[in-house]
């Protein structure tokens, strides 16, 4: 019968999985570890429509199992949730008893936690959480973990690839690299992990987790101090084609901004960057919170 990842493995959306994640934890009858299978498909009767292998109830009468009517009735309340969240994928050395729990970080941090077996995780959390995440799994277990830790989005309801596909292609993509420090792979939409290499060559994918944690925290700092809509302008100044044009506007830009803007923009030195390094700053903007200024 159906294991707890292959539960898993059934979510289409976010709010699905997290729904599983949920039940997993607090409800684990309602997962059936011996149950007859439902009848063969036919134009009338037939198994439960999602899972494809248990009776559907009878009454009331469903299409769906007790347990896949139950998820999907969590599901239809967490999609807001959902939408605000990153999905973790990791394959490590060794998983301390804090992580195989999903604890040893401040509670807000996690809506669901699972552990596949020793040395795989998963969790689900707000994405804007994600920096400090990292930064208590580097202060909790240092330098002794060591393996690939994959951050994947969360999909909706449309057609395409589901959120048990995305879990399938990263756990494909994970014995990649060797156990020798922890690495970190980031898709910003669910498309990116059908072809990795791609952002890969790109520089947009594979981190060490000093280096993800530095990205991130640029990322905050670049939220907190340019507004929404000058970030807007600065990307479109930035993925200007014309030099001579980008020069002229650039110092009608910089007469808008801060002086803090500035300074940081000015730091950075960002007019140099290669556009894929833009690129990566503002898909990580989304992950991040503001730093309260006081």
């Amino acid at each position: 019968m159906l294991s707890s990842f292959d539960w898993l493995r059934r979510s289409r959306t976010g709010a699905e999985l997290l729904a599983t994640l949920e039940y997993l934890t607090t409800k684990p009858d309602l997962f059936p570890s011996e149950e007859e299978i439902g009848p063969p498909h036919s134009a009338l009767n037939g198994p439960c429509q999602r899972c494809w292998i248990y009776p559907r109830l009878s009454s009331p009468r469903q299409n769906y199992c007790q347990s896949c009517q139950a998820i999907l009735a969590r599901a239809s309340r967490l999609g807001d949730i959902s939408r605000q969240s990153i999905v973790i994928w990791s394959f490590v050395n060794r998983l301390s008893k804090q992580l195989q729990m999903g604890e040893g970080f401040s509670d807000h941090h996690i809506f669901g936690a699972y552990a596949y077996d020793e040395n795989h995780f998963l969790l689900m959390m707000p994405r804007h959480e994600l920096k400090d995440w990292l930064k208590e799994l580097a202060i909790y277990h240092g330098s002794d973990l060591k393996g690939l830790v994959q951050i994947l989005p969360t999909t909706g309801a449309r057609k395409g690839m589901g959120m048990g596909d995305i879990l399938c292609r990263a756990v494909q993509h994970e014995a990649r690299f060797p156990m020798d420090q922890l690495r970190v792979r980031f898709y910003s939409a669910p498309y990116q992990i059908l072809k990795p290499h791609t952002r890969d060559q790109q520089g947009l994918l594979t981190f060490e987790i000093s280096e993800f944690l530095s990205l991130l925290e640029m990322a905050a700092v670049f939220r907190t101090m340019l507004r929404p809509e000058e970030q807007a302008s600065l990307y479109e100044l930035l993925n200007l084609e014309d030099t001579s044009e980008e020069q002229f506007y650039w110092g009608r830009f910089m007469g808008h901004l801060s002086q803090e803007a500035k300074d940081m923009l000015s730091a950075w030195r960002i007019r140099q960057w290669p556009r894929n390094r833009v690129k990566l700053l503002y898909e990580l903007v989304d992950y991040v919170a503001f730093y309260q200024i006081y």
